[in-house]
């Protein structure tokens, strides 16, 4: 069975940083491409939004929101996923899941709650 388990997140002022970790357990996780999702409060139908994507062979993808503040990153040794978000700003608030993009995605996490507050 598939789990994947986020934690990191936390209130937090805007201008500051939080790093967020994924596991992931009962696949071979190098083989596969791993995203970071964000599902923000108010938005329709609640549905969560790419963040940031990371293949098997180290290629990054972001929105342009996050563009120059958020790095995805991965160890394949730990089975796990991180998202470091520098200089976060108050539209970031939300619930951050991870989840495999390729090639197949998984059942969700318990997600992990970032708010960006003064």
């Amino acid at each position: 069975q598939v789990q994947l388990v986020e934690s990191g997140g936390g209130l937090v002022q805007p201008g500051g940083s939080l790093r967020l970790s994924c596991v992931v357990s009962g696949i071979s996780f190098s083989d596969y491409g791993m995203s970071w999702y964000r599902q923000a409060p108010g938005k329709p139908g609640n549905k969560r939004e790419l963040v940031a994507r990371l293949t098997t062979t180290g290629s990054t993808l972001y929105v342009d929101s996050v563009k120059g503040r958020f790095s995805i990153s991965r160890d394949n040794a730990k089975n796990a996923v991180y998202l470091q978000m520098d200089n976060l700003k108050p539209e970031a608030t939300g619930v951050y899941y991870c989840n495999s993009h390729w090639p197949t995605s998984f059942g969700w996490g318990q997600g992990t709650q970032v708010t960006v507050s003064s």
